[in-house]
């Protein structure tokens, strides 16, 4: 099993690396910082959300940081926040690498660490621009291998799959997704889960925008067998790209929002959400 999941590894580390690369070559340094501009010629214009997966491709850093309480009001940090670098390769795919992020827990009972390594490959399935509908379809699998330490991640690696989609009009993009977790062994313990999300933004003037998330997970077999929690996930996004950088320039987007429970059941609560991205 762990050769399997270090060959797994290497094969996505290395489409991903190879991707780049490829994409660099070809088209130049130029070519490949125009990923995003092209893109827009396909895709509606969105913003990445803050929890749900974005229907869109898009090449990016994320750097993350999370602040949660856990249901015995215990306060846990996650640095990271399991984000990291997309790299959009050709115009149907994007591949995606997550590294480990670091938990503090704040606790004497838990031990502090790295949670899970991910990469994740995204293919557009369907989309048009402002003359086609404004919409965007996509498919998504990824992968977590259990790399956590003290307990910080899975007990095995987990796949994946989600659908995802999304409509633009006007000044409003409405995008939902419906995904799921399946571990690959020690199911009774660990279960299944499928989480379905759906949301609204807005563009609340040239530079910020506003975003409410519903986040829904529902438990299969293991300790939250039969269990559902969900979140309501305000969010707001300022956009830094001054006209004077060109279309093709790298700019900035910072986001901040918090997930609050809903539900009776539910693992944490107040998760607050920060987040600087940089598209190029």
């Amino acid at each position: 099993m762990k050769r399997i999941r270090a060959i797994t590894f290497l094969i996505l580390a290395t489409a991903s690396v190879t991707g780049a690369s490829l994409a660099c070559a070809q088209q130049g340094y130029t070519g490949f910082f125009a990923h995003n501009t092209s893109m827009s010629a396909l895709q509606p214009s969105l913003v990445t959300p803050l929890v749900t997966a974005d229907p869109r491709l898009v090449q990016y850093a994320r750097i993350a940081f999370s602040n949660e309480y856990t249901a015995a009001r215990t306060q846990t940090v996650n640095y990271g926040n399991g984000r990291g670098i997309g790299v959009i390769v050709g115009n149907r795919l994007e591949a995606d690498y997550f590294p480990p992020s670091f938990i503090q827990h704040n606790v004497a009972t838990s031990k502090n660490g790295l949670s899970d390594t991910s990469a994740l490959v995204k293919v557009r399935v369907a989309s048009g621009d402002a003359k086609l509908g404004k919409f965007e379809i996509a498919a998504l699998l990824g992968h977590s291998f259990a790399t956590g330490t003290y307990k910080n991640g899975a007990m095995t690696d987990t796949f994946s799959p989600t659908l995802v989609g999304g409509y633009s009009f006007q000044r409003y993009s409405v995008i939902t997704s419906l995904g799921g977790v399946m571990p690959t062994g020690k199911i009774a313990v660990q279960g299944r889960s499928i989480a379905w999300n759906a949301l609204v933004q807005a563009r609340a003037a040239k530079h910020i925008v506003l975003e409410v998330e519903n986040n829904a997970t529902f438990y299969f077999r293991g300790s939250h067998d039969g269990k559902m929690q969900n979140f309501v996930t305000p969010g707001t996004f300022y956009i830094v790209r001054p006209k004077r950088w060109g279309s093709t320039h790298p700019y900035l987007v910072f986001a901040e929002g918090m997930q609050i429970a809903t539900s009776s059941f539910h693992t944490y609560n107040h998760n607050l959400i920060s987040e600087v991205r940089i598209l190029f």
